[in-house]
């Protein structure tokens, strides 16, 4: 019975629920169990809190006894990533220079959204120093690993998330986005993640210093349980988000079984030269792309002309990095990741000006890949270009510099451009690790993207590791 529940969907708990076959609290018990058996190997919470866990599951557990469910995951459990805030619980951002004793009295706005639809709050996910980087470990919290192969990497900066999640630790998880930070660790764990349209979800707190590009999200094992953690998340604007786009309120489940006959989707297999997979990946990768053909899908291979995004991102990024270093005191910094104060430091080579250039291309790239789009419904590239490699690493073996820019390049262009972009299971590589390919729809066309992924992930359901139910 156990095994049964902690292998069920949002989407089927809702039906247990109200079918009176089983309970929040029975489920939340599960997930709680599940975290206590399995967490001391993968290390994906940092932060539990039973007492409220079990608080809020039995309020729930009432509601569905009087048939009364109030909110859309009402009951279900759901992780918060440690970038988040959260009322209650520290938020310490993977750092040893966050003060664990601060005020706790702040709900981002998709956490206020869980609670709005009555949510299980189970704890908070590790993620690494300031979600800096493509990988999950950091001085305070230590390594996060792969359900798949705990000696490996589950990605970041949402790695604990995609841990918890791959290893049936609750089926919803929130994640974040800056750069990759939702669809690299769904890539390497092999679960399904979405990055929104710019706008989609309310954020705040800003990340101020990287500008619009961050964007809060789901993580699921499912394209249904995503959609709907999604219709949470985006339920309505926040006053204090003041770019949120005036389209809260669709139920991202619409539609989602509609398939992609008629579609016209373009393969872009290097993003215009700049992105490589390894052949294994490529090879999964153009079979997923087959699918598509199967499925009616007019597939036709191109690649934009667009900038160096790579040079773009090392400035953006590494300054970014130099602004958080430089609040910080001596005594701070020597607390801090070396391998963050490495890049704020190597940042110092930057001025102003390259700054202001590298967001004024940033534009330039948006531009090029809208016009790109106009011409087609869907674009699809690898997810990543490799598979997971050594847990507790940076870079990636066999690169030229190793740095996780160069070992993730599909993931940041759609962060510039504000573009909805998911990343979708699609088998193994030669190492018996998951791989992916990415959805990228034009802007506010977050529905066909979650729609294509279902068209696929229906044909292809995804693989979950053995061993954790």
């Amino acid at each position: 019975m156990t095994s049964d529940l902690l292998r069920a969907t949002a989407t089927e708990l809702l039906g247990l629920y109200a079918a009176g076959t089983t309970s929040p609290v029975e489920v939340s018990d599960a997930v709680l169990d599940q975290i206590e058996r399995h967490n001391p190997t993968l290390n994906a919470f940092i932060h539990l809190d039973p007492d409220t866990t079990r608080k809020l599951a039995q309020e729930s557990e009432a509601r569905w006894a009087k048939g009364e469910p109030d909110g859309l995951i009402d009951g279900i459990p759901l992780s918060i990533k440690d970038l988040t805030p959260t009322i209650g619980w520290p938020t310490r951002r993977g750092s040893r220079t966050t003060d664990p004793n601060a005020p706790r009295d702040i709900d981002a706005p998709v956490v206020a959204a869980a609670r709005r639809h009555n949510a299980v709050l189970t704890g908070k996910t590790a993620t690494p120093e300031f979600g800096w980087k493509g990988v999950t470990d950091s001085p305070l919290t230590g390594i996060t690993r792969n359900p798949w192969n705990p000696e490996r990497t589950p990605g970041g900066s949402s790695g604990g998330a995609s841990a918890a999640c791959a290893s049936f630790m609750g089926p919803l998880h929130q994640a974040s986005d800056g750069a990759g930070s939702i669809r690299i660790p769904a890539a390497f764990a092999g679960v399904f993640g979405i990055k929104a349209t710019y706008g989609l979800v309310p954020n705040y707190p800003r990340a101020s210093h990287i500008g619009d590009m961050a964007n809060f999200g789901p993580m699921a094992r499912t394209v249904a349980d995503a959609a709907l953690l999604l219709t949470v998340f985006s339920d309505k604007p926040d006053p204090r988000d003041y770019s949120t786009a005036p389209v809260q309120g669709q139920d991202w489940r619409t539609g989602l079984e509609d398939g992609v006959a008629g579609m016209k989707i373009v393969y872009a297999p290097t993003l215009g030269g700049y992105g490589w997979a390894d052949d294994d990946v490529r090879s999964a990768v153009d079979a997923a792309v087959d699918v598509y053909r199967s499925l009616g899908a007019e597939v036709v291979e191109a690649e934009p002309e667009v900038p160096d995004y790579r040079k773009l991102i090392d400035v953006i990024w590494s300054c970014a990095d130099r602004w958080i270093l430089d609040q910080m005191t001596e005594e701070q910094r020597a607390l801090m990741d070396p391998g963050f104060v490495a890049i704020a430091e190597y940042s110092r080579r930057y001025n102003e000006m390259d700054v202001i250039g590298a967001y004024a291309a940033a534009g330039d790239l948006a531009i090029a890949l809208s016009v790109f789009m106009a011409d087609y419904d869907l674009m699809i590239t690898p997810a990543m270009p490799l598979e997971a490699f050594g847990a507790g690493e940076y870079r990636a073996p066999g690169q030229e510099s190793g740095e996780w820019a160069e070992w993730s390049p599909f993931t940041y262009p759609f962060n510039m451009s504000k573009q909805p972009a998911a990343s979708v299971p699609c088998g193994f590589g030669d190492e018996g690790m998951p791989v992916a390919f990415q959805l990228v729809g034009r802007h506010w066309d977050d529905a066909k993207v979650l729609r294509a992924a279902r068209a696929y992930e229906r044909e292809h359901p995804f693989a979950m590791p053995d061993g954790y139910v």
